[in-house]
């Protein structure tokens, strides 16, 4: 019997992959067989953990940088990609940003365009980029990291969270939209997970265990509670799955 988690020589493209959720998602890819290329800013970050995953997995894997703010690298991102490897199958959007923390009537202009820019047009754009490579292809999968602050507005987080409620509802429109070319665009919302991103949530533990207590699982996330839903996204596991959000917080939002 195949096994549906099979991703082998699938090509992957993950955004803001030198560490924390990204990281963790091109690890099990790597893990399961695909072709993976981890973009983020910094070129040597990327070499050396590509060097690494592949020395643990045998497993191609390079790092093309890229920032998530510039269109123009992005699509460079995808035309280097095409260029390696010959196509796209799986993209995950996982580069965010968030430049401000605390009341939204404080947030400047400058922080809500920059959040828009990278959490709501990067994963359009790209998504453009690499639907008609999908389509020629047969299809591919198309995978946004949100959060649970786009079904719940976050203290402190507020155009953050509104950035994410964008992110769900482009994840719907462009399944609905893009399920007849063959391509299944789905969102992971993770609630509190121990990346550098939250990293001022968990590092003071009143601060932590106010987020936590009140959990059913009491406790905070790791990454690697993450990436399985996103190697089952990837996966043929998943080939009846389209414009759905994944929560995975703990119960956080029950």
């Amino acid at each position: 019997m195949k096994n549906q988690f099979d991703i082998k020589n699938k090509v992957a493209v993950i955004t803001g992959a030198s560490k924390g959720i990204g990281e963790a998602i091109a690890r099990i890819f790597a893990e399961y067989g695909a072709k993976v290329v981890i973009s983020s800013r910094k070129q040597a970050d990327l070499d050396q953990l590509a060097a690494e995953i592949s020395a643990e997995t045998g497993a191609e894997v390079v790092g093309i940088a890229a920032h998530a703010g510039e269109l123009e690298q992005l699509k460079n991102l995808i035309d280097k990609t095409v260029e390696r490897f010959g196509g796209v199958d799986i993209l995950v959007n996982n580069a965010a940003t968030n430049p401000v923390y605390g009341p939204s009537l404080d947030c400047p202009e400058s922080a809500f365009d920059k959040i828009m820019q990278v959490n709501v047009k990067a994963p359009f754009e790209l998504s453009k980029y690499v639907h008609p490579i999908m389509k020629q292809r047969g299809g591919g999968s198309i995978i946004n990291i949100s959060s649970i602050a786009g079904h719940t507005p976050d203290p402190g987080l507020g155009i953050y969270s509104v950035s994410k409620a964008s992110l769900n509802m482009l994840t719907k429109v462009l399944a609905k939209e893009w399920g007849q070319d063959g391509i299944r665009v789905n969102a992971i919302c993770p609630g509190l997970i121990k990346t550098k991103f939250s990293q001022a949530l968990w590092e003071d533990e009143k601060t932590l265990s106010h987020f936590t207590k009140r959990l059913p699982i009491a406790r905070m996330g790791e990454v690697e509670e993450i990436s399985p839903i996103a190697l089952y996204l990837a996966s043929d596991a998943s080939s009846y799955t389209t414009g759905q959000m994944f929560s995975v917080d703990g119960g956080a939002i029950i």
